[in-house]
C-alpha cells in the first residue's frame, strides 16, 4: 500500500512572512493608512494566515538575507533578458522556410532544494519560448525543448537550459 508523505509544517518565520505581506497587499488595495481600514487589514491578513495554513510550508525555501532583494532583481533582469532573446529566436525559427527545429525531451538537474525554488526554475523554464518543463520530480526536470542539440547529456542540457536561472534563483530561494 502506498502512503502518502505528511505534509510540511509552516514555520513561524512562514507565517510572520504571510501576515506582513497580506497586509502589505491590503495597504496598498486600500490606499489608506487611517486606523480603521489599519485594524481591518491586521483582521483580514490573520483570518488569511489562518485559512493558508500549512500551505504557507512553501515559504520556507526564501532566504532571508539583506542581498536578498538585489538577488530576485538580477534574476527578474536575466528572467526578462531571456524572454527576449528566446522569443526573437522562436520568432526566427517560424518565419524561417525551413523551420529549423530539432525538438526533443531532455532531462536537466537542479540543486535547489526548496519546493519553491524548484517550483519557479520550472515555470520561468516554461515561460520561456522554446522549452515547456513537462515534469518535475526531486532534482530533476523533464524539459521538452525545441532545438536540442542531438546526443545531449545531462550536463550539457542543465547548462543550456536551467544554469542561468538557478544560479540567479539560487541567491534568493534554497
Amino acid at each position: 500500500m502506498l502512503s502518502t508523505p505528511a505534509p510540511a509544517s509552516a514555520s513561524p518565520g512562514a507565517y510572520v512572512l504571510g501576515f506582513c505581506a497580506s497586509l502589505l497587499t491590503w495597504v496598498l488595495l486600500t490606499g489608506s493608512l487611517a486606523t480603521d481600514e489599519v485594524v481591518l487589514g491586521i483582521a483580514v491578513s490573520l483570518v488569511v494566515m489562518f485559512a493558508a495554513g500549512q500551505r504557507l510550508a512553501l515559504l520556507s525555501g526564501l532566504r532571508m538575507t539583506p542581498l536578498a532583494p538585489l538577488h530576485l532583481l538580477r534574476y527578474l533582469g536575466y528572467f526578462f533578458g531571456q524572454l527576449a532573446l528566446s522569443n526573437f529566436d522562436v520568432a526566427r525559427r517560424v518565419v524561417s522556410p525551413t523551420l529549423p527545429i530539432h525538438p526533443e525531451l531532455v532531462e536537466v538537474r537542479t540543486g535547489l532544494t526548496s519546493d519553491l525554488g524548484r517550483m519557479l526554475l520550472a515555470n520561468s523554464i516554461t515561460l520561456t519560448p522554446g522549452t515547456l518543463t513537462v515534469e518535475a520530480e526531486d532534482d530533476r526536470l523533464l524539459i521538452h525543448w525545441i532545438d536540442s542539440t542531438p546526443g545531449s547529456d545531462l550536463e550539457s542540457a542543465t547548462r543550456a537550459i536551467a544554469a542561468g536561472f538557478e544560479q540567479r534563483i539560487s541567491g534568493f530561494l534554497k
